[in-house]
């Protein structure tokens, strides 16, 4: 990690934009911008709890220790995010971790100093408190997903919600580039199964996949295949 002297906007994370205007230049004096590289480490699973992070630019993956040799993606993160507040439970660790997908800026607020942010911004702590009402509920169904759903099914599922989040362009490419690992994670399948099952759908002619790069070719068709593996 290394500090950057280009501020951010004050405008781009969540926390500033449900942030009273009176309270921003407390932001500024508080915050911290961070540049990370490609596969750098926001912070670690089982490391200390120092505060919050935001993301300014880039993307992220926030993932968890599944056994001794895999992990599981919980979500993905983009420019704007919040990163760590699982944190605020009160644990002195953090329970998660987050790592770059891409090279970008994070923003770090101080974990007392983002509490009494909280105190101060009531429409920042609704906000923070429906987003984390929210991720649990996808937890909840991810969890499902994994006990009920096909791989074939999951897959679907989880380009479908790739594009929601992160968009698509004219050829209907998705706007992240993710390994066959990062599915993998993501799915919770082995290597070797998703491997077969990308395979089927590029046959079917669902998807194309050129390396890291994936394209939709018939949204509705993965929306029924997820409908019939759900």
């Amino acid at each position: 990690m290394s500090k950057v002297a280009v501020s951010c906007d004050l405008k781009t994370c969540m926390m500033c934009r449900n942030c009273l205007s009176e309270w921003l230049p407390a932001i500024a004096a508080h915050k911290q911008n961070i540049s990370l590289k490609k596969g750098q480490t926001v912070f670690k699973e089982g490391d200390p709890v120092t505060g919050i992070y935001f993301l300014f630019s880039g993307k992220a993956k926030v993932h968890k220790r599944w056994d001794s040799e895999k992990e599981l993606i919980i979500r993905f993160a983009q420019s704007g995010d919040i990163l760590g507040q699982m944190a605020l439970a009160g644990d002195a660790i953090y329970p998660v971790s987050a790592t770059m997908l891409e090279a970008g800026v994070v923003c770090f607020v101080p974990l007392d100093f983002f509490q009494s942010t909280l105190k101060v911004n009531a429409d920042l702590t609704h906000k923070l408190l429906m987003r984390v009402a929210k991720e649990l509920q996808n937890s909840e169904k991810r969890m499902r997903n994994l006990a009920h759903m096909s791989v074939k099914g999951r897959l679907a599922q989880a380009f479908l919600g790739l594009k929601q989040q992160f968009g698509a362009d004219d050829n209907g490419r998705l706007n992240i580039e993710l390994t066959r690992q990062d599915l993998s994670a993501y799915t919770g399948a082995t290597y070797e199964s998703l491997f077969r099952v990308i395979n089927e759908l590029v046959q079917e002619q669902m998807i194309t996949a050129d390396a890291k790069l994936i394209r939709i070719i018939n949204e509705e068709g993965l929306r029924k295949l997820s409908a019939e593996q759900g």
